[in-house]
């Protein structure tokens, strides 16, 4: 075991599958000789060299279209788009390509490649760097979704996604990149700071994509949440004094759906928080989905706590963010029902 934060546990998983597999290669913009933005991929072209590890021109979509390229050739590419606000020019590829190779060759051709990038907000990144996309790639058939919370998932979900041979998009809340978040603050503090790193194994080891983990077990009432808010959704339940289960969904999709039934089902109530906005996000989803199969064992109307239904707020990031008193407020809500 090492302690590491999310950037570490990244970069580990980025060595133990380089170095078990040659034909992994890894690249982006600045990924190479400066390690990245966030130095997710530091030190990875002094150890593999030129050839596996290198830097990218500034055109998302031709790092995209280079990838779907050496995939279909037989290499692994590990892609970073270095914020998820810039993946739109790539989207094209993504939807066309990517989720389709496997499909439109009957199995011929395979598409083992990860695109993952820092997603999400509160690093005061303005409008361009803060947005959470991830419902866009939900909706696509052929494209698995993944969503960290914890430096330990980050490290066995990445492997898992680089050992994978369909394609995966892995976001990373880039907002506890440093060390996990405490949930409890709503202004802009170093949330880490009081919190150790996570202990995470040195090695390989793999978390199964599409296997949610329950956090906290409670029955009065079930959260559903992912990345950075499920900091936020234990800091809520934990101030309101609510014996209410927390699931990290961890994989958006494939999703963990019999997690989630049986939880509902034991508690007859349910929250769902994630960061992005409100309308047609993936809450919209799991509110179906959770309607579908639970309505007979509800006790009272599932809540949505979201970011708002306006472009990302900078001025006022803080504030876009759910937090445990917008939290509170449907807590109280869904049991007053």
């Amino acid at each position: 075991m090492a302690t590491m934060n999310m950037i570490q546990a990244l970069n580990s998983a980025h060595r133990v599958t380089m170095e078990r597999d040659e034909d992994i290669v890894v690249y982006g913009e600045d990924a190479g000789y400066f390690g990245g933005v966030f130095r997710v991929t530091e030190g990875l072209q002094k150890q593999f060299g030129k050839q596996r590890c290198f830097d990218a021109p500034i055109s998302e979509c031709g790092i995209v279209a280079t990838a779907v390229g050496m995939a279909a050739y037989g290499l692994k590419p590990v892609i970073e788009i270095q914020f998820a606000d810039y993946i739109y020019p790539g989207y094209d590829q993504i939807v066309s390509e990517v989720a389709k190779i496997r499909y439109r060759t009957a199995g011929e051709w395979s598409m083992p490649m990860v695109i993952r990038s820092p997603y999400g907000g509160g690093i005061f990144g303005g409008q361009t760097h803060s947005q959470s996309p991830e419902s866009l790639f939900t909706h696509i058939a052929g494209l698995k979704t993944v969503i960290p919370s914890t430096p330990y998932d980050a490290k066995g979900l990445m492997i898992a996604a680089i050992e994978d041979p369909d394609p995966v998009i892995f976001f990373e809340p880039k907002r506890i990149y440093n060390g996990p978040f405490d949930g409890h603050h709503d202004k802009p503090v170093k949330p880490w700071s009081k919190h150790p790193a996570s202990d995470v194994p040195d090695g390989h080891y793999t978390v199964p994509i599409g296997k949610a983990a329950v956090v906290r077990e409670g029955a009065d009432l079930t959260v559903l949440a992912y990345g950075t808010m499920v900091h936020v959704a234990l800091a809520a339940v934990e101030e309101d004094g609510i014996d209410a289960e927390v699931i990290d969904l961890r994989s958006l999709f494939p999703l963990d759906i019999d997690t989630i039934e049986q939880s509902v089902k034991k508690t007859g109530r349910c929250v769902v928080v994630h960061e992005a906005p409100r309308n047609t996000g993936f809450g919209a989803e799991l509110v179906s989905l959770v309607q579908e199969r639970c309505f007979y064992h509800l006790e009272a109307p599932i809540q949505r706590v979201t970011g708002w239904d306006t472009p990302y707020p900078h001025a006022y990031e803080w504030a876009y963010f759910p937090g445990p008193k917008r939290m509170k407020k449907a807590l109280e809500k869904v049991m007053a029902d």
